[in-house]
Order: structure tokens, then sequence, then C-alpha cells
């Protein structure tokens, strides 16, 4: 059968559904005019005539109609209404005749199989049949028929596919069967060419698009799902771009519907219309509280209050406050309080109010969670800040809301609060939609140093259990590390995570250094918050080491040879203030680690401080003030193994060739047992400020590594590196370049500079 013919067909059975759905209107306005003065009687016999697979017991259920019932225009309206609502019938009449009702019907046919061609993905036809109204073995209706198509183009464009054509064909049998057969012209997806903002912006193009999901398509981005359009993408970077202006200041930011444009057949210019209005800045910020509330609870509070005065308005400090709020209320026993925000704006002075009020006492009845096909219940509920039968509290449900988006499990977390059993009880209703979990990552790079060549595949929600299993392999000139780890964020419900993993490493630097190590072991440990945002951890590593020199290490480099068994215990204490994870420009981080040997053929143990520092000099700038501080010695006064010695990583100290710097053995560079580093960083976005995809920044480095255990005629401790340079970062139609050009102030004589530095590629 060619196409002319199906298409005809196709034409004649939608010109009988309209005429149907036309006898359908006329029937009920039939009922409404010429019986609206019937009068009322009572059903002595229940009369249907017409089905052949639905039962008379089952058509009087539709009907909402039984013996001896009062039947009026009314009632037959209602019936007629019933039945065709239903969706089983594609004609309905209904008369009444000497107290016998008479339901005459023409039942609609069973849908006995649905298929999508041009459709090859398994994947993609699962999520297609999830989406169908009707089903196989139900009833045909042409109405839901529509919307399934409606709905089919919309899942593909939800997905990219915005050039997707669907075409359904209806096949019936004579034994009132159908088939459905969706024909699908997928294409090819809709590719983000360009990125664009409009409107008021008054922040570089290139600061915008580095916040938001989706990404400008480049060759490189093989694997990324970023560059080509999704609407649920594109809806979570308006409110990324929103929350970036309402934490800068613009109270009143509207981030318009994006659109996309078409610029040629399979590519778009992604488009948001941003209108910041006026900055306004925090004046009066004051606390209403409860009479029996103490005062002195929240002087710390009032504090604060006083600090972000003049501050420019930030919708994460007025959350901030609401947190520090609920803390207190919470650790002085108030169970059962709300707290409500009051605002006022004049000029751009932003006063605000926070009331607490204590509320009656309401308890929590039931937690019920739904939509939870892959996960378990009991991940979702050891995120829950209340449980069943705690004191119903607003603020912790909405906490708890917050913990299980920041799983990052889950496309949609929302809750109903409804009445409970009792007049004093709370039933709450979480309901999640799960999105995919799973992540691949590859990546390339090139420069002056080198390249780098790293893979990776990770689940973040292993089984449904809120497993993270990560694998991943790192290939450089000189290294290559490869590990699995698997981690339980929440083990046994302690709210620690217990993670393991095991690594395997080669490192070679016979040509730089005059030795080759081989290690394999593996580490076990766990992490947990001991208070707000400072974080402990704890584990144990175990690691088989062997050491391989050549004829052109030093005596005592050539003594090392051979293998090495080692366990450390490593504890980490870690301090994060940062106001956001990427792109921070307020806050700092502070970190320590130690790493202890407990079994060891050198016993070296190892100090490790971090310390960062963010602020914002002005508009679109981030400045960072950096300190490094690392030790290695042995405690038994033996030699601190070749591998273990330090060196100073390349981003630490520029200027310099990395591990081309500090103490040398004849023509080997051995690192040092300690170092150093300052370093100081600030953009320039003032350089390139109408050029899209560059940006500039200043830095100045500090650096020394210096001390050689095993030869006291090596010292280089008074030997301080300095540079000062400039970085530019752009983003090419070849990738992401980052280049440097520094000068070096200080250095030693032996030290290698390199006052150019480049590197080309991206992780995906």
């Amino acid at each position: 059968m060619n196409m002319f013919v199906l298409k005809l067909i196709q034409n004649i059975y939608k010109f009988r559904t309209i005429m149907n759905k036309i006898s359908k209107i006329f029937t009920i306005l039939f009922f409404f005019y010429f019986n609206s003065h019937a009068y009322s009687e009572t059903i002595g016999k229940i009369i249907i005539e017409g089905n052949d697979r639905i039962s008379d017991e089952t058509i009087s259920m539709f009907a909402d109609v039984k013996l001896n019932d009062n039947i009026d225009n009314e009632k037959l309206n209602s019936i007629l209404k019933n039945l065709y609502d239903s969706n089983f019938f594609d004609n309905v009449s209904v008369s009444f005749d000497k107290n016998d009702l008479i339901i005459n019907v023409i039942e609609s046919p069973i849908i006995e199989q649905i298929t999508f061609t041009g459709v090859k993905s398994k994947t993609m036809k699962k999520e297609l049949f999830k989406i169908l109204k009707l089903k196989s073995r139900s009833s045909f209706n042409e109405t839901m028929l529509s919307n399934d198509r409606s709905a089919i183009i919309g899942y593909l464009k939800n997905i990219g596919y915005y050039f997707a054509k669907v075409e359904t064909f209806v096949e019936k049998s004579e034994n009132k069967l159908v088939n459905i057969d969706h024909k699908i012209e997928i294409g090819n997806k809709s590719k983000i060419k360009k990125i664009s903002f409009i409107g008021n912006i008054i922040y570089k193009s290139s600061k915008l698009r580095s916040l938001i999901v989706s990404e400008e398509y480049k060759f490189w981005k093989f694997i990324s799902g970023r560059k080509y359009l999704n609407q649920q993408t594109i809806k979570f970077d308006e409110a990324l771009i929103k929350n970036f202006y309402l934490n800068k200041g613009y109270y009143d930011v509207e981030v318009n519907t994006s659109f996309a444009k078409l610029i040629n057949d399979e590519e778009f210019e992604l488009i948001f219309n941003i209108n910041p209005k006026n900055k306004v800045f925090f004046n009066n910020l004051s606390l209403t509280l409860p009479d029996d509330f103490s005062e002195s609870n929240f002087n710390n509070l009032r504090k604060l209050f006083i600090e972000v005065k003049g501050e420019p308005y930030s919708i994460n400090i007025v959350n901030k406050i609401l947190e520090e709020i609920d803390k207190i209320t919470l650790n002085e026993e108030y169970k059962s309080i709300s707290a409500s925000v009051s605002e006022s704006i004049y000029d751009d002075k932003f006063d605000i109010n926070f009331e607490v009020k204590e509320t009656e006492k309401i308890f929590v009845e039931r937690i019920n969670i739904f939509g939870n096909n892959i996960t378990r219940e009991s991940v979702i509920r050891n995120q829950l800040e209340i449980d069943e039968g705690d004191p119903f509290n607003e603020i912790l449900q909405k906490k708890s809301e917050n913990n299980l988006n920041s799983l990052n499990f889950f496309k949609n977390v929302s809750s109903e609060i409804i009445d409970g059993n009792e007049s004093n009880s709370k039933i709450i209703n979480i309901n999640v939609k799960e999105k995919p979990t799973g992540e691949i990552m590859a990546g390339a790079g090139v420069g002056t140093s080198g390249g780098t060549i790293l893979f990776g595949v990770k689940e973040n929600n292993y089984l449904g259990k809120g497993l993270s299993v990560d694998a991943n392999a790192t290939f450089t000139s000189e290294t290559f590390k490869g590990q699995l780890k698997v981690n339980n964020p929440n083990y046994k419900n302690s709210d620690k995570s217990l993670f393991t993993s095991i690594e395997a490493t080669e490192i070679d630097r016979l040509k730089k250094n005059g030795y080759k190590t081989n290690k394999t072991g593996f580490e076990i440990g766990t992490r947990f918050e001991y208070y707000d945002d400072f974080n402990l951890g704890l584990s144990t590593r175990s690691f088989y080491e062997k050491i391989h020199t050549d004829s052109t290490a030093s005596s005592r480099q050539q003594s090392q040879e051979g293998n090495y068994w080692d366990t450390f215990i490593k504890f980490n204490f870690d301090y994060d203030k940062r106001n956001q994870k990427f792109k921070t420009d307020d806050g700092f981080r502070s970190s320590y680690n130690l790493d202890l040997p407990i079994v060891s053929d050198t016993y070296t143990l190892t100090n490790t401080y971090n310390y960062k520092y963010y602020t914002s000099l002005y508009d679109n700038n981030i400045t960072s003030l950096s300190l490094f501080v690392q030790s290695a010695n042995s405690i038994n006064n033996k030699d601190v193994k070749l591998s273990e010695r330090l060196f100073l990583p390349s981003n630490k100290l520029r200027g310099f060739e990395a591990g081309k710097v500090g103490p040398k053995d004849g023509d080997d560079f051995i690192g040092g047992n300690f170092a150093t580093s300052i370093n100081f960083n600030t953009t320039l976005p003032l350089i390139f400020d109408n050029v899209q995809n560059l940006d500039a920044s200043l830095f100045v480095d500090v650096a020394n590594i210096w001390g050689v255990d095993y030869d006291s005629s090596i010292d280089d401790s008074d030997k301080v590196r300095s540079s000062i340079g400039i970085g530019i970062d752009w983003f090419s139609v070849i990738g992401p370049i980052n280049f440097s050009l520094s000068e070096s102030i200080s250095k030693a004589n032996s030290d290698v500079t390199e006052s150019f530095r480049f590197n080309i590629g991206t992780t995906f």
C-alpha cells in the first residue's frame, strides 16, 4: 500500500471520527433541548444494547445508575456524560420508555499493538512508551491518540530533536482491533551554535556563559550532551542566571523566557533576555522575636546585620540568616516556630525584617515517598531533617527538600503537606522524579609541559543505594594513574561517608630525575561534617611500591632501588566557607592533611596545608590569595623515598618548568623535604571587556622548595623563587586554550625557567 492510499485512509478515518464527535455533541444537545420538561420517574428496568466485550454490570457502574433510581433530565445527561468520559465507547444513546432505561452503546476498538517506526534506540522507545496515555489492550480513543502524538513531539524536542517529524497511522481490523504505528523521522539533534545574552546584562557574556549548563557546540565536545537544545536544561539555566544576579544586588531581576533562533538546518542561537533593573543594598536589618525568646541568644545574628549593612543585596545572605535563626531556635528547643520575612525598598536601600513566631505544636503523622523507582526509600529518608513523630517544622521540611536536591539523583523534588487523622498532625507527601545518574568523562590536553589524556566513568546512585562508583585513568608524558573508588555517603544512617579505593600509579622520571616507580595499593576511610562547613576525614592507606634507578642517578638515589610496603593513617580537616564551589568570588577554604606512617620501610611523615581566600574588588572581578605549605620527613632518621620527596605543583610557581626547581643531586632534580608558596591572582575583566570567550588575569607567585635529608651538602633553603605574569583563557574554536606569560623575579642558578606556557584541551 503506497503512501497516498495510507494518507487517504487516514483522512477518511479522521473525518469519521469528527462526525462521531459531532454526533455525540448533538446527542447531548438533544437531551438538553427535548427533555427539558421531562418529569422524574423511577427506573424499573435497565436495558443495555450493543455491548460485546463490556458487561452490563460494568456499563451500569460507569453510568453510575441502578434500579429504583429516580430519573430526570439531569440524570439522563449525567449518564450520557459518564459513559463518554469512560473512553470505552465511540457512541452512546440513552432513552427512557415505560420505566425502562435503555442504554445503547458502540464500543471503542481495542488497541492490539503500538509500535514506533524509525526509532532504533531501545532506551528511547522505553521512554516513549512511558509518556503514552494509550496502552496496548486498552480502548482506543482519538483524542488521547492526538494527545499522545503531541507528547511524543514534546519529548523529542525536550531532548534536542527539534526537527523530528511524527506521523501516526491507525490500522483497524474487522474484529474491532486496532494497531497504532507512530512513524518518527528523528533527524539530528539540534545543536547550540551560539549562546547570547541581550538586555542590560551588566556582566560579560563569557561570565554568564560560565554559569549555565548549556554549552556552545564545539567539535571536541563529542561526548557532552550539553551542546544540544534541551528545554529542561534551559529552564535550569534561567534559574542559575537569576540566582547569580540575586546575589549581586539585583533584587528585582527578570530573566525572561529564553528562546532559540534558528541559524541553519540543525543549529540554533540560544538567547537569554535579562533585565536586572536597579541594584539595591542592605540598609536596615531587624529581628522580631516572641516575648519568651531570649534576646541574648541572637546577639551573633545582630552582629551579622551590622556587617552586611551597606553590602549589595544577596539572596544567599538572606538564606544564611534564616538558617542561623533556625539553628538558634532549634538549639534553644523552640520546636514549633515559623519564620517570615517582610521587605521594603526605597531608592537603592533594602530594608528587611525577620519575624519569628511560635506556632501550635503540630506533629508529623506520616511521611510518604513517591516516584522513586530506582532509588531506595531508605536513601531518601536518610536525607530528611524531620521524621515521623517529630514536631512539624516548615524550615526543616524545606531543608529536607534541599538535601534531596543536593543528591543530584532527581530532576525534581516537591512536597505536599496534608492534614493527618488528628487535628494536630500532618502528613508529608514527598514526590521525586528521578534522572540518569551516570557520567562519562573524557579529556585531552597538550601544552609546553607535555600532554594529558584522561577517561572516566561514574555512577552516582549505584543500584539505587546512593552509592558512588567512580573509575578513571589519567595519562601524561611521565605518569599513569588508574583508580576505582566506591563511596557510601551515609553509611548505616550515620551521616558519615565510607569509601574505599584501589589504585595503580607509574611515574617514569628516568630522564628528568633518574628514577622510575610503580605503586599499587588501596585506601579505606570515612568523612563527615563535624560542625557547620567543618569536615573531618580519617582513612588508612596501604601501598606496595617498586623503585628502579638508572646509571645516571647518584649513588644515594641508587641505594633506594628496591621494593617497599607502606601503611599510613591519613587525617583530613577541611573548613569550607566559599559562597559557591564554581567561580568562587567570596569566602575562603582551609584544609590540612596528615599522612602518619604505621608500618613502613621509611616511615615518612607528610603534612600539607592549603588556604585560599576569595574576594571581588569590583564588578566582574575575582581576586584570590592562597597559601601552600608542605613537609615530608622520616620519623626514624631514614631517607625520604624518591617518590615521596616534594615537588612544587605547576600552578604554584608559574614561570618555571614543572619539576625542575629546587635541590639537585648532580644533574637530577631530586625535590625537597619542604615546599611552600604564596599565590596572588586577580582577573582583569576590563582588558577584554567587549571580546567574547576571552578572559585575562594578573598573577604573582612566590615559592620555595628545600631540604635534602640524605646529604647535608645539598641545600637550597635560601633560594626563594618568585614570578609575575599575565594569564589568558581563550575558549577558541579548537578548544579552550590557556596562555601564561611570566617573568621570574628571583631564582636559583640551577632552576629551569619557562616564560611562556600554553595548554589546549578540556574535560567533557
